[in-house]
């Protein structure tokens, strides 16, 4: 009997081509869809779960969840202090480290690079995560000066990953400190949040000398704490006992006459670094994070796909039910009960699964690495193990055969043999199938439609990120890194003039704050009137900073070198003396808009001279600042991120970055500044990247689901049109006597073919009703994520309906038209 079934739906599909290969071509493009989001699916929920005794390994995060003003904050970051006092405070804990990010020099050949991915721990890593070591001893960081590399940056700095043993030497802080590499590990892969090249382990105390505060400082975080519990231990009970542990451990801070503690806006919590790579913080981060609704799209999109698929199979089965009427009706004379018939169905639906399957497989092996690389993962497509898909692929088989299958094989067992034999209905329109067809139809489209809605949203909100006014001069910058080094202090302003000389350069400034820097610096300030201390961004700039950038003042004026009050700059180290003078002195600033607006001010001209109090540390107090000037809001971050109330401070020393304005050709000043550098600093490496790079990567990855969105709107279209394509086919075959009649009547080409298409326009039309508010809803709430979007006008949706409603009218035209000009004789000639 079985043999018997195979024969038939092997002859079944042999029989009707066109319908065979659209139900394949369909259903392997659906389930390549979901192989491959099933793989990147798998990749991003196995971040960091190959580290050996994982579950035990944490990392401790600072939350912000309830700030002052703002919006709130979640970082992967914590202070130094906080490693100090939970190794100290709970007895389940068995090791912490505490990894500092850092980019020391690297002197090699008379040539200065920059060690990229270095990370500087105050203890042994290896205790707390089990990194796999290829040379050398698990105890590699057991003591101060000592350093562990990864394979490739051994190989990369020595010629070999036979290390063990050598010397390393490395420029931090302005000094020269040695290393001796106990260990070599293996290279981190990519489906991790740790970024590691090379560990140095420093003595903390004597390593931060000169920045005692660092050490003692609950608002530092400045890099990463790693807890290993003991085995057994339950993070979930750390975490309850946090709020009680922060009242013990962060002092309170008088802060101009008021009390103020670091724990009253910060929480900490224990999260398992398998949870990392998707939790909600992502600020702070090594490695570009991801978020569960990111993956939760995916696989929504995935499922579409392949419902879209389905819905194909069941509209092109239950369109050729009257084909297949008289074979059913015959079968039952002869005997044949309706479950035989039900089963006989359904067997060529898993047949048909089982060979679109094939082709799926055949199609994620080729499309795999493409794929990983366009979203920059290791992607891996094998059959067995863990992460095989031959068991994902056996279950889409079972999955799509049956929903494929079993309403067609209901709907087709239930023919009559004589009402189907008497009447001669082999070739009629199977009653209340068409109902379902449409609706189907109409589901098809609305999903293809809402996708291309999606795309053009993101997309347009790519594009108006890059381009909306970001409240300066975003062109013609070249953004220079390192100025922070240690051997730059006391030579940035003879850096200056010198770079001024450069052919083709404008202006050049000095800041903490460029074209998205990630530095973060807050501090409290004091209105006369309001208890609570008004958090403001702090940044230091040189007084050319507002030409290189092209900052415009509303209010006031830009900082005057002529004025002492309006220069902050204290020598370097930092004594809690100057400090205290400077306090006692008192200071001019220049704020921006949104600044003055928190500070209560209702004009930026209403705050020209008004005094508040200024946080600098904690041992000295508020320091009294004048406000001599306001500038217009400058967005130097992400429309992602909110925008930054600041308060700029003047001086001549300390910043990060140099933010170089220039005119003519990039490359000519590029090489006219990187010589000038290399003449006057030629122990720190020339880092530098015009705005525009900076802006493009800022926002790669909404490009990228864009594109990503694009791709998947096509792989929609495609399959709704196969459908399509499918269904005007059987239609027009089985209403040729018809179309026939109508030539004969009188009806042109023209009629016949507007008759035809108009019957697949009204599914496509109907399908906007569905997919407008759906998308709506879904692309408001993600622009509500930017803090500056663009405004959601009818015009994407119409874009979209009138792009869907197009492309299935020219599916169906051609088809329409050859069956319109087909002679009628033919059609009537049996009568």
């Amino acid at each position: 009997m079985w043999r018997n079934y195979l024969t038939v739906s092997i002859n079944a599909l042999a029989k009707n081509r066109v319908y065979s290969i659209i139900n394949l071509l369909g259903l392997a493009i659906g389930m390549a869809a979901c192989l491959l989001i099933l793989a990147f699916i798998r990749y991003e929920t196995s971040f960091d779960r190959w580290v050996r005794g994982g579950e035990n390994t944490y990392q401790l995060q600072t939350y912000f969840p309830n700030p002052r003003d703002g919006p709130p904050f979640f970082l992967q970051m914590a202070s130094y202090v906080a490693e100090e006092r939970i190794k100290k405070d709970f007895p389940q804990v068995e090791s912490t480290v505490y990894l500092l990010a850092g980019s020391p020099t690297i002197v090699k050949d008379g040539q200065v690079t920059t060690a990229k991915d270095y990370l500087v721990a105050n203890g042994d890593l290896l205790s707390v995560i089990d990194l796999p070591v290829l040379r050398g001893s698990k105890t590699a960081l057991n003591a101060p000066d000592t350093a562990i590399l990864t394979r490739s940056e051994a190989v990369r700095q020595f010629g070999t990953d036979d290390v063990v043993g050598r010397t390393m030497s490395l420029i931090q802080k302005g000094k020269t400190y040695d290393y001796r590499i106990n260990a070599v590990v293996a290279d981190l892969p990519k489906n991790s949040h740790l970024k590691i090249n090379a560990v140095v382990r420093r003595d903390f105390p004597s390593y931060f000398a000169q920045e005692r505060e660092f050490l003692t400082c609950w608002g530092c975080q400045s890099g990463w704490v790693y807890v290993k519990l003991k085995p057994g231990s339950n993070a979930d009970a750390i975490n309850a006992q946090m709020p009680a542990w922060e009242k013990r451990n962060i002092p309170d801070e008088n802060f101009g006459g008021g009390r103020f503690n670091a724990g009253d806006e910060a929480d900490w919590k224990l999260l398992p670094i398998a949870d990392v790579h998707l939790g909600k913080a992502q600020a702070g981060a090594m490695t570009p994070g991801n978020d569960r609704g990111t993956i939760a799209t995916f696989a929504v999109i995935a499922i579409l796909i392949l419902s879209m698929a389905v819905v194909n199979f069941t509209n092109l089965a239950t369109a050729r039910a009257g084909k297949r009427a008289r074979e059913v009706a015959l079968r039952k004379v002869l005997g044949a009960t309706r479950k035989q018939l039900i089963g006989q169905f359904v067997g060529e639906s898993l047949l048909v699964a089982l060979i679109a399957v094939v082709i799926a497989l055949a199609l994620s092996e080729l499309l795999i690495r493409p794929f990983a690389s366009f979203l920059d993962a290791d992607l891996t497509f094998g059959y067995f193990g863990e992460s095989g898909m031959l068991l994902p692929a056996l279950a889409l088989v079972v999955i799509v055969g049956l929903l494929g299958g079993l309403y067609p094989a209901f709907f087709l067992s239930r023919f009559q043999p004589a009402s189907v034999l008497k009447a001669n209905k082999s070739s009629a329109e199977t009653p209340g199938s068409g109902r379902l067809r449409s609706i189907l139809v109409i589901g098809q489209f609305a999903i293809s439609i809402a996708l291309i809605i999606c795309t053009a949203i993101v997309y347009g909100q790519t594009v108006y990120a890059r381009s909306v006014d970001p409240g300066y001069k975003r062109d013609h910058i070249l953004q220079v890194e390192n100025l922070s080094r240690y051997q730059l202090i006391g030579r940035g302003e003879q850096l200056v003039e010198r770079m001024k000389r450069v052919p083709g350069v404008v202006a050049v400034g000095r800041t903490d704050i460029g074209v998205a820097t990630t530095n973060n610096s807050n501090t409290g300030v004091l209105v006369p009137g309001r208890s609570e201390p008004v958090t403001l961004g702090r940044y230091r700039v040189d007084t050319g900073f507002r030409d290189a950038m092209g900052l415009d003042v509303v209010a006031g004026r830009w900082f005057d070198p002529a004025r002492p009050m309006d220069d902050q700059t204290l020598t370097f180290p930092e004594t809690p003396e100057q400090t205290r003078a400077l306090v006692a002195r008192g200071a001019n600033v220049v704020i921006n808009e949104f600044a003055a607006r928190k500070l209560g001010a209702r004009t930026p001209q209403e705050i020209i001279g008004k005094t508040f109090g200024l946080g600098i540390s904690a041992d000295s107090g508020p320091m009294p600042v004048t406000v001599v000037g306001v500038v217009k809001d400058s967005r130097f971050r992400s429309v992602r991120d909110p925008l930054d109330p600041i308060v700029f401070l003047g001086t001549r020393e300390g910043t990060t970055h140099m933010v170089i304005r220039y005119d003519g050709d990039p490359a000519a000043v590029r090489a006219g500044v990187e010589r000038v550098w290399k003449q006057a600093v030629s122990d720190v490496p020339f880092e530098a990247q015009f705005s525009d790079a900076i802006v493009e990567d800022l926002y790669k990855a909404e490009e990228r689901r864009a594109q990503i969105f694009a791709g998947f709107a096509i792989l929609a279209v495609v399959i709704a049109c196969l459908g399509l394509f499918g269904l005007a086919a059987f239609t027009a075959e089985r209403r040729t006597k018809e179309i026939g009649i109508r030539k004969v009547l009188g009806a042109r080409t023209l009629d016949i073919v507007r008759l035809l298409v108009w019957q697949f326009s009204r599914p496509v039309l109907v399908a906007n009703l569905l997919a407008w508010p759906v998308a709506w809803w879904v692309m408001r709430d993600w622009l509500n994520s930017f803090d500056t979007r663009m405004a959601l006008t009818p015009v994407p949706f119409l874009l979209a309906g009138a792009l869907a409603l197009t492309i299935a009218v020219v599916t169906i035209a051609g088809h329409a038209f050859k069956v319109a000009r087909a002679n009628p004789i033919k059609a009537l000639r049996y009568e």
